[in-house]
């Protein structure tokens, strides 16, 4: 049966807490804070073990907090393959004030990778996928990891036959989508930066999705549209999926669950369509808790339920 691996180069502990008003030159009172392993591929992996499934886990990790990182996704009972590095793994805050509902996200830069130190994790990727494997990469390049890095992972998964997914931004994402992957998963701001325009409309949207994927090694397009949903684009449809209208308390990890969704529904054997449809239930999920509690199953099965109820905006490419 194929594996899921995910794959982490710029892991987190992800702090998270309130706060009734936030104001400058004054002392803020915080509640008890809660402490989660993060970053793309943990994420993902947190994501898929709700739901169900099983993954490796693979990260770089390093110092007291890398440490705690393990003993976290040791308690969640996440299997995992650790890139030993020299750095401390960073960390996140996250505070959310009661008094606007407004959530204020502190991203901390991760520690820089030595070159000896990201072969080492090529190395142990090479070794660990088997044909018909989901690969799934997640998340920025850390500092010193060179931008191609992604492309590099994806001559791996070629080689060995498996199935390359990424959510990345930045350089790194345009370069790795010139080379050979199965799955992307932009949002509407990276998709400007694979097409080279700055802005996206409805009305240009689907064809500069299509344009991507005709010029590109790419079997399966999903962009994310935040609370519209998702488009779904591959060489022979375009599928746009809505999302439903929740209470939002959330945003941490709605890309990540997303990603999960749709990498289960994989394993289950789901339709394409419903595989994006799936996605969009977990990511809309996410949002319904704080911090970074990511997906519930069941809210994602009852909100994927709503999904398949609504007419889906079809198109033949």
């Amino acid at each position: 049966m194929a594996r899921i691996i995910t794959l982490t180069v710029n892991p987190a502990i992800d702090k998270s807490t309130t706060v009734a008003g936030i104001g400058p030159n004054t002392k803020l009172r915080c509640t008890q804070p809660t402490f989660d392993a993060g970053g793309g591929g943990i994420n993902v992996s947190r994501a898929i073990k709700k739901l169900g499934g099983t993954s490796l886990c693979s990260y770089f990790s390093g110092g007291p907090s890398g440490a705690y990182l393990k003993q976290l996704l040791d308690e969640k009972d996440i299997e995992q393959s650790i890139t030993p590095i020299k750095g401390f793994t960073r960390e996140n805050l996250a505070v959310t004030d009661t008094s606007t509902n407004q959530q204020y996200r502190f991203g901390m830069p991760g520690p820089p990778i030595q070159e000896a130190e990201w072969q080492n994790a090529l190395k142990q990727l090479e070794l660990q996928l088997n044909k018909g494997d989901y690969l799934v990469a997640s998340g920025k390049l850390p500092p010193n990891i060179p931008d191609d890095f992604y492309v590099k992972i994806s001559r791996i998964a070629e080689n060995k036959e498996a199935l390359f997914i990424l959510d990345t931004s930045g350089e790194a994402l345009i370069k790795a989508a010139k080379s050979r992957v199965y799955m992307l998963k932009p949002n509407l701001a990276e998709l400007g930066a694979l097409c080279g325009v700055t802005s996206i409309t409805d009305l240009d949207l689907k064809s500069l999705a299509q344009e991507f994927l005709e010029n590109n090694d790419c079997q399966i397009l999903v962009v994310s549209l935040g609370p519209k949903g998702a488009l779904l684009v591959t060489k022979n449809e375009m599928v746009q999926v809505p999302a439903p209208v929740v209470h939002q308390k959330s945003t941490i990890g709605a890309g990540d669950s997303m990603v999960a969704g749709m990498v289960m529904s994989l394993i289950w054997g789901k339709s394409l369509v419903d595989m994006v449809r799936y996605g969009v239930a977990c990511g809309t999920a996410a949002t319904m808790h704080h911090g970074t509690q990511l997906c519930i199953k069941e809210d994602a099965d009852k909100l994927y339920e709503w999904i398949k109820q609504q007419a889906p905006i079809l198109e033949t490419n």
